[in-house]
Order: C-alpha cells, then structure tokens, then sequence
C-alpha cells in the first residue's frame, strides 16, 4: 500500500478530531445507559481490536472453539464481512463464503461440529441462535469483531493488540489506525498482544504493562503467529507435496493474498525461497476471473522448475469456492494455515480463565435484560 506523503497526513488531523469526537459521544451514550444494552444468561466472549487492518482475530477465535469444543456446545457469530447474502444465517456444509463470508467459512470447514452464525445485528443474532433447534444445548457463544458492537454487552471482552502497532502509539482515523480512543482499552476484561516475536523478553513484556496501565480486572496475555503446513486448496487435483525438501528443490513461490497485512506470511516463507512474487489484493478481496487470468500468467512467467502458488487460509475459501478450472492453477494452488501460540505460561493461565468463565456462567435460563430488537 503506498504511504501517505506527511503533508497530506498532517491535512488529516482535522478529520482525526472530528470523528474522534462522534465515537466518543457514542460511547458516552452507552456508558451512560442512554443507549440500550441487552445482555443473555449463556457464556458470550467476543473478541475484537480497536484498530483497522488484521490483529488475528479469527486464528483467536479457533483457538477458542479448540479449547472448548470437546466439552461444551459453542456457536460462534460473526457480522460475515462482504458476504452477498442478508439476515441471519447458520452455516451447513454446502454454505460457502459468498453467503456467509471468507471467515465464518474456514471456521466451518475447519470445525465442522460446532454452530456457525452470521448477523450483522449482533443482539438478534444471539436472539436467532437461542431460539434455533440448537438452542436448548447452546454453552457458549464466540462473537467475532464485536468490540465496537456495544448494543451487546458480553460476559467476557477480549480486546487483541498488535505488537507491532501498539495502540498507545496510535491514533484516531484517518489520521492514524485507531477506531476509538485507545483509553477505550478499558472496556477489555482480557488484552492479547498479538503477533508478537516468539522470542519476546520479559522487558519487552514491561514496557506493555507499563504503557496499557492496566486496571485491577484485567488480564494480559501475548501471543504469537504459528504456521502449519501447506495444504491444497482444491485437493483431488493437487500435485503431491509430501515429504518435500523446500531447501533442496529450491521452489519459487507465487504468494497470492487479499489480506490486511500479508508481510508476516511473505517473512515466513522467506525461509523457504529465494525467488518469491507478490501479487497484493485489498482485504476481503473478491476474486474475478481476471485476477484468474493474471495469476496464470504471472505463474507461467514465474522462474525456476519447481514452482507452487501460495496463499492465505481467507483467500483459499474464496478461490475455492470461485470453482476455477485452470488446471495449472488447481494443481498448483496451496495455503499455509495459521494457528497462533501464546507465549511461555500465558497458555495454562489463558486457558484457564476461559474455562473457569464458561463453566461458572453455565446458562440457567435464556434471555435476560433484552431491551431493544432492531439493534
């Protein structure tokens, strides 16, 4: 993405002000109750961040339903950015991404056994899910990207923080990437550092601490990227990849994305090649058959013998689901999954205040303190 010259930014201050302004009366108004919140009897933890552009929060969100799934009933519920379809919807296995978005239907594919929702409205979305035929069983519901979604109070806020792009340092759009004030911070119950370097050090650690200022009731944890393997994205006409030598063979790599930040992937692969292209789409990007056309010719034109196309878990749900028939494409199209790890004993504690949280609040009733429908 091309920066912004400074001039231009500093003519985005006034801008910056303005809708910091509108934000924070916005969230005045639900401090002060003058705006309704609804809140339901059952375990709701949503996870969200207060800047624009990727903090990982779906990998967060699969962490999560790993953690829990063996044990309780969870439904996650998403707004399904850029989905094509309106409403609420639950996901079954013939859903793809058009319907429900790139996100909810990794989730789905990855965790075929739990509920997968979509609603823009997030209090009818829980509302939908609890009164659906998996109602009477539900334990737990993940919100996805709902920070900002206040006409909803969970039991549980988890607010994700990139390391790299601390929200202390930040500021109010478009001037800089925050949503809100980062003093909005406080809302969290627990804070991630996301992405963080695997060898992050105790000071590293301190200086957080030190610039979040956090409050009696919350919790800080770090947390890194981790990659798995490579798998097809169309599997019955893939070539084989097992048991191969990246240093050896030598691959090149065409590293095809539509995500926020794509640079940490295109530094992990680094360790594999030394001839690696780049084609950057915007966030959520809707494939074309032209973008098809422009990938087969970069991969045609691409050096090297052994040569494979690379991309991420989002897009793969979209390429898949655009049911390409270029073979050479097909054969040769690949992603990395991404998982992420939290950092020394972050685990054990993380886990456990989760777990605690959902077995405590076991839902006793349905809803509760419902105030508002439309919302």
């Amino acid at each position: 993405m091309k920066k912004l010259s400074p001039i231009f930014k500093i003519l985005l201050i006034p801008f910056s002000f303005l809708y910091g302004l509108v934000v924070a009366l916005r969230n005045l108004l639900f401090d002060f109750n003058i705006l309704s919140v609804s809140e339901f009897k059952i375990p709701i933890i949503s996870v969200g961040n207060i800047t624009v552009g990727g903090t990982g929060k779906t990998p967060h969100i699969e962490y999560l339903i790993t953690l829990l799934k063996d044990d309780y009933k969870i439904a996650t519920l998403s707004r399904g950015y850029k989905r094509k379809s309106k409403g609420f919807i639950i996901a079954d296995q013939n859903t793809n991404s058009s319907q429900i978005g790139d996100e909810p239907a990794q989730i789905k594919k990855k965790f075929p056994e739990i509920i997968v929702s979509v609603d823009r409205k997030r209090v009818n979305g829980v509302k939908n899910l609890l009164s659906s035929e998996h109602g009477n069983e539900l334990n737990a519901v993940l919100l996805d990207d709902a920070y900002q979604h206040r006409y909803l109070k969970p039991g549980l806020s988890i607010l994700l923080i990139d390391y790299n792009h601390p929200i202390t340092r930040d500021f109010i759009l478009p001037f800089g990437r925050l949503r809100e004030s980062a003093n909005e911070k406080d809302r969290a119950n627990i804070i991630i550092v996301s992405k963080s370097p695997k060898k992050t050090t105790p000071i590293d650690r301190r200086i957080f601490v030190k610039e979040l200022d956090l409050l009696p009731y919350q919790t800080l944890y770090f947390s890194c990227l981790d990659y798995g393997n490579l798998q097809s994205v169309f599997k019955k006409d893939a070539v084989n990849l097992t048991n191969v030598d990246w240093e050896k063979d030598n691959f090149s790599i065409l590293l095809v994305t539509g995500i926020a930040n794509p640079q940490p992937l295109k530094e992990y692969l680094d360790d594999f090649s030394d001839i690696i292209e780049e084609i950057q789409f915007p966030d959520h990007y809707s494939f074309t058959q032209k973008d098809i056309n422009l990938i087969r010719e970069k991969f045609d034109n691409l050096e090297g013998e052994n040569k494979i196309i690379i991309t991420t878990e989002k897009d793969a749900m979209r390429l898949h689901d655009m049911q390409i028939e270029t073979d050479i494409i097909r054969k040769n199209l690949f992603f990395v999954p991404l998982r992420i790890k939290f950092m020394n004993e972050d685990k054990s504690l993380f886990d456990n205040q989760i777990l605690n949280y959902v077995r405590k609040n076991r839902r006793s009733s349905n809803l509760h303190n419902i105030e508002t429908d439309s919302i």
